[in-house]
């Protein structure tokens, strides 16, 4: 099985490490990733693009200018074509679309995973309602939550065509890794409390620092690590000011070292005003991450309160500085937590569980391809005898 990965990526993060996680774990098969990932004029991000081609896939770009570029739309054919793919995977909106647009007509069956949608904007929400449209045309959709799943299924896309694969995570890279950001904090015996995420609105990044500033009322020893980026970032500087807690709160921007970023934290919060399901969280619990986060999306699955971290209500910012506080006092909560997050991900969310259920997918996608393709060819031998 050959798949083709399209995307247009805006840095690392949730989709992007699906991809490549999908990608290494099918490749430990007899089954073949090759990407395409869209070059952005107004963003030309392609970092999952050159982590690809250092990892030894397949990898192309696809130059993209402005809203509709037909260029583009040419490009994915003639990829879809000269890689001689079996299935074509769509990630987000916008490959969504473009790739409708590139390969409608042309028999090869499109599968498309659906992350979530942010309803922040009115052209977020026009975008939205712009990709269920077109995915109703598409031969599978992946849901990563029962949420998506529910949304979907609202926007008419067809129920035997949803299905719902929880994200996976390759667990490897987070076997033991050591810290790289120890000394960065200010003070090497500091508690850091990291948050990764991208720094926009949904990640309710402001949400996180509001609560460190209660926090460092009780625990000013304790260091708050904020991974990413994001459009936000200036106005979050500056409500880091407006806390006076400069010392205290950083935002360190995008890392490529995340196992080692995480092996820093000494509790992790997950403060999403809306989610579908993190990779973050799943990659903190990976790494043995006492947590704290808020019960949004598909996250009270993985996050079972009491037992593998501790939820709050979304917005609640007196409860996520209350439940911060308690882990930074009481290290054997934090280790059992920890470890029972572990076990977690070990036993439910690992890559190959994962693979194994995109695997079906693919599968399913191709016969129904096959079967469309039947019924298309009998329908016209049936007109032209007819005719005759």
């Amino acid at each position: 099985m050959k798949a083709l990965h399209i995307i247009s990526s805006g840095g690392m993060y949730g989709a992007e490490a699906v991809v490549l996680n999908l990608a290494r774990a099918l490749r430990n098969g007899p089954h073949e990733c090759v990407l395409g990932v869209f070059s952005n004029s107004s963003n030309p991000n392609v970092q999952l693009h050159e982590i690809a081609l250092k990892d030894g896939f397949d990898s192309y770009l696809v130059p993209c200018s402005g809203q509709i570029d037909r260029a583009a739309v040419a490009g994915i054919r003639q990829l879809t074509i000269r890689t001689d793919a079996d299935v074509v995977h769509a990630h987000g909106y916008k490959a969504d679309i473009y790739v409708y647009l590139a390969l409608r007509g042309l028999g090869v069956p499109l599968v498309s995973t659906c992350h979530t949608w942010y309803d922040t904007d009115w052209k977020a929400s026009l975008y939205g309602r712009m990709d269920r449209f077109v995915l109703r045309k598409y031969t599978r959709v992946v849901a990563v939550s029962g949420e998506v799943e529910q949304r979907l299924l609202k926007a008419g896309v067809r129920a035997e065509k949803v299905c719902v694969v929880h994200n996976g995570i390759d667990l490897c890279p987070f076997n033991a890794s050591l810290p790289s950001l120890r000394a960065d904090a200010k003070e090497q015996g500091a508690l850091l409390v990291g948050l990764v995420g991208r720094l926009a609105w949904e990640k309710g990044v402001d949400l996180f620092l509001r609560a460190a500033a209660r926090v460092l009322v009780e625990v000013p020893e304790a260091r708050f690590v904020v991974v990413g980026e994001g459009p936000d970032r200036e106005k979050l500087e500056r409500l880091i000011d407006e806390l006076r807690i400069r010392e205290s709160a950083v935002l360190i921007g995008r890392r490529d070292d995340m196992a080692s970023v995480y092996a820093s934290f000494d509790v992790m919060v997950s403060s999403s005003r809306q989610e579908g399901m993190p990779i973050a969280i799943l990659e903190g619990m990976a790494s043995g991450l006492a947590l704290v986060a808020t019960a949004v999306g598909e996250v009270p699955t993985a996050v079972v309160n009491g037992q593998t971290g501790v939820l709050v209500p979304s917005e609640d910012i007196g409860r996520m500085a209350a439940a911060i506080v308690q882990l930074l006092r009481d290290t054997q909560l934090r280790k059992q937590l920890g470890d029972a997050a572990r076990r977690s991900i070990e036993e439910q969310y690992s890559a190959a569980r994962m693979t194994e259920d995109y695997l079906r997918v693919y599968e399913e996608a191709v016969a129904a391809a096959k079967r469309g393709h039947k019924a298309r060819a009998g329908s016209t031998a049936a007109s032209q005898g007819g005719a005759r």
